[in-house]
């Protein structure tokens, strides 16, 4: 039905919206001086180290794609992959909805190396379980060593019943492992088949996927003030919680949603310094990589026009 075309669309915008009212509700005391003042007491290390902990990031990224093509056994160029791959991540963080705009990027891109419709969806697939299950890793592991972080967002001690939840999570990326030795037969809708990860993807989505949120994380630690910092596991923790409402929002960009959260798990940090941060991550993972993406779309467009005419 037509209202289903329409239906996260407007759940996105309404996300927006809402998120940039409490925003302004929250902010209504910081001007832009202000926070113009807080990217200038951010020291030059932070800066680079920000910029470098974006790269390892988008890095990481890139070997979603790897982990995927090597599970249906497909040989594409490595370096295609890594420019798809960052191309894909870097405009369906903007746009929203990641896994469904990433994969008309990547059928797009992967279809002119000769991949099919399926073997795209198999791919899609196995990226979004290694973003899930890297995300439920490493929450699992905040969770159990740093159970006092979702006291930041409740207001209340919940250490044994974030300890259980932590735990549970690991029960649960170990039964995904547990799965892959038992060579568990594989999910069929229709025509389409998605086989289970063998151990060797296995760890390759264990070690990769984590190292990506690591670093993004790592982008809002090193350009946070000093003053009060909580320390980086921590912010792992909430960029964790605030990111995962972002995707689950719908927002492009995460606008709005992901500030509003972040800001309330390090509310007992000055504002200005946190939203200084938050305005360096935008930069470095979405502005910039946005910008690049959208040169290499260009630049492969127009080699897929001129091969045409040729």
């Amino acid at each position: 039905m037509n209202w289903r075309r329409y239906f996260w669309p407007v759940v996105g915008i309404a996300a927006v919206i809402f998120s940039l009212l409490l925003l302004w509700h929250e902010l209504r005391g910081i001007s832009l001086d202000d926070v113009w003042d807080g990217l200038a007491a951010i020291p030059s290390r932070g800066w680079v180290l920000a910029a470098l902990s974006s790269v390892i990031a988008y890095a990481a990224l890139a070997g979603y794609d790897h982990i995927a093509l090597l599970h249906i056994g497909k040989r594409v160029s490595w370096l295609f992959v890594t420019l798809c791959s960052f191309t894909t991540y870097a405009l369906s963080h903007n746009i929203g909805g990641s896994v469904f705009s990433g994969a008309v990027i990547r059928y797009r891109a992967y279809g002119t190396r000769g991949l099919t419709g399926q073997d795209v969806g198999v791919l899609v697939a196995i990226c979004w379980i290694t973003f899930v299950l890297s995300t439920i890793l490493a929450s699992g592991l905040v969770l159990v060593f740093e159970p006092q972080i979702m006291d930041r967002f409740s207001g209340i001690a919940h250490h044994g019943l974030s300890e259980a939840a932590g735990i549970a999570m690991l029960l649960l990326v170990a039964a995904y492992i547990f799965g892959s030795w038992l060579h568990l037969r594989p999910l069929k809708i229709a025509s389409f088949q998605l086989h289970y990860p063998a151990l060797p993807i296995v760890a390759r989505q264990l070690l990769i996927g984590p190292i990506e949120l690591i670093a993004a994380a790592a982008i809002i630690f090193f350009a946070l003030p000093e003053a009060h910092n909580p320390g980086y596991f921590v912010v792992l923790g909430v960029f964790l919680v605030s990111f995962s409402v972002a995707q689950i929002s719908h927002a492009p960009g995460g606008l709005g949603v992901f500030e509003v959260v972040f800001l309330a798990g390090l509310s007992d940090m000055e504002p200005v310094g946190v939203l200084a941060a938050l305005v360096v991550f935008r930069l470095f993972y979405l502005i910039i990589p946005l910008i690049l993406g959208l040169g290499v779309v260009l630049f492969f467009e127009r080699s897929q026009f001129s091969r045409t005419e040729s």
